[in-house]
């Protein structure tokens, strides 16, 4: 091979790799260009938050080992939100609204209702999580206000107080609650919507 065929040769394979080189910066810059779209496309996703102008405080005793009844409820703030269990052996601890929450969501049966109401039935029982569940401030803690659900909170939620007479009272303590629930549409501020973005609508009831 001559030096001049040589240097041709040279040449091209060098105007092949940098034509490969360029091509994989441009391809690995699309990839980096489209991965932040989707991460600012993710971000302009809207969340609701849902609060509550009143509370309750529920007061409940197990009356026997596993078996729980709700022996007063107190409408108040819902900073002061929560329950006071009175156990069998005779400890007393209190639940915040979070706590009470994260047992409900987290105990087989109720987590059952709140994901699948209509595998629930079978599952009910007199369990901590059911109590709180079916007592006024179950809806504090997920337990739906639609109205195909108000024959469940008849069915369940009598069982679970000492009487009927602190039924009936506490019916219009869960009403109270039940319509001061405020449910905020929030836009993240780094969305799309730009000065607007952190923008809020609001709905009671």
């Amino acid at each position: 091979m001559t030096p001049l065929r040589q240097h041709a040769v040279l040449r091209r394979v060098k105007d092949i790799t940098l034509s490969a080189t360029l091509s994989l910066a441009l391809l690995n810059g699309a990839a980096l260009l489209q991965s932040c779209g989707s991460s600012n496309s993710d971000e302009t996703g809207e969340r609701t938050e849902t609060s509550f102008k009143q509370g309750v405080r529920t007061y409940i005793t197990e009356t026997a080992p596993g078996n729980f009844k709700i022996t007063d409820e107190v409408q108040t703030g819902p900073d002061k939100a929560g329950a006071i269990v009175s156990y069998f052996d005779g400890h007393r601890d209190t639940l915040s609204v979070e706590a009470a929450k994260k047992l409900v969501e987290t105990d087989k049966s109720t987590s059952t209702y709140l994901n699948n109401p209509n595998a629930y039935q079978a599952q009910h029982h007199s369990g901590l999580a059911n109590v709180l569940l079916w007592g006024s401030l179950g809806y504090m803690l997920g337990r739906s206000n639609s109205p195909q659900y108000r024959d469940d909170q008849r069915r369940y939620g009598s069982g679970v107080y000492a009487n009927s007479g602190l039924y009936q009272r506490s019916t219009q303590v869960g009403d109270n609650i039940r319509t001061s629930r405020v449910t905020r549409t929030v836009r993240p501020s780094g969305g799309r919507s730009g000065f607007f973005g952190g923008r809020s609508r609001s709905f009671s009831g």
